[in-house]
């Protein structure tokens, strides 16, 4: 098994009372591990994993709306990349619970996914935009895109559905993206307390992609037009596609093969 490199990331604070505090992140040999598996279709490409760590040790003052002090758990954020399984499709990272150091770092959430790998495929311009992502949390936080859309008792397996979703944006300055687009948004976010193994498929449909162009006059009744896998054409407000639609046609289509 390909473990990810060992991690070093050291950061010292200075107090206002001139003495540094450390506030390293130090994962003792010995930590326990959770290990990260995503399967990576050949069109796609494994991102890099962004770990949260917390701390009830370091803390630090914030403060509310009203302006009123109050404490909140010191974090650390650090990046990992998985790291390919000999010829394989598989991509693995080993993300040690126990962050160590003075602080006693603790893992809270890993954000993960896929991209893809050569948006200039859709044309000269095009560039990536978003979709295709996870968050696991493995503790009671929230992670940076929110709380968890599910909650999972053990560990977590998930095989996706993602078709390709070409934009054309004619508002400001003109652009053209690629996205996945699945179900829920940008990213599922599931909260796995026990969770030790984490492995995620994602599986693309090719060959149902998703056009899209935006209105060129913001006005009172111009919305996005999509143009779905079968020819439908839908006028629609909503900013995300309708993914059980595309499901069906989908299935709808390899039924009659």
């Amino acid at each position: 098994m390909s473990l990810a490199p060992p991690i070093a990331l050291s950061i010292l604070f200075v107090s206002l009372s001139g003495c540094a505090k450390d506030y390293s992140l130090a994962p003792p040999a010995d930590s326990e591990q959770i290990i990260v598996t995503v399967k990576v279709p050949e069109e796609l490409e494994a991102e890099v994993m962004q770990l949260k760590y917390r701390s009830t040790v370091c803390t630090f003052t914030d403060h509310t709306a009203s302006g009123r002090a109050y404490q909140r758990d010191g974090y650390q954020s650090l990046d990992i990349q998985p790291v390919r399984q000999g010829q394989s499709d598989l991509y693995r990272a080993s993300l040690p619970m126990d962050g160590g150091g003075p602080c006693q770092w603790r893992l809270s959430n890993v954000t993960f996914g896929v991209a893809y790998k050569y948006p200039t495929r859709f044309g000269e311009n095009v560039t990536y935009s978003a979709g295709g992502g996870i968050v696991v949390i493995f503790d009671h936080n929230n992670s940076p895109p929110g709380g968890a859309d599910f909650k999972v008792a053990g560990d977590l397996f998930l095989r996706k559905d993602y078709y390709p979703w070409i934009f054309e944006d004619f508002l400001g300055r003109y652009k053209k993206t690629i996205s996945l687009t699945g179900e829920g948004d940008i990213y599922v976010k599931y909260q796995a307390l026990q969770a030790r193994q984490v492995y995620f498929e994602p599986v693309l449909h090719s060959d149902f992609a998703l056009y899209s162009t935006g209105p060129k006059v913001k006005k009172k009744g111009n919305y996005t037009t999509y143009t779905y896998p079968d020819g439908s054409v839908v006028g629609d407000r909503a900013h995300m596609p309708n993914f059980a639609r595309l499901q069906a046609i989908r299935l709808a289509a390899e039924g009659k093969q």
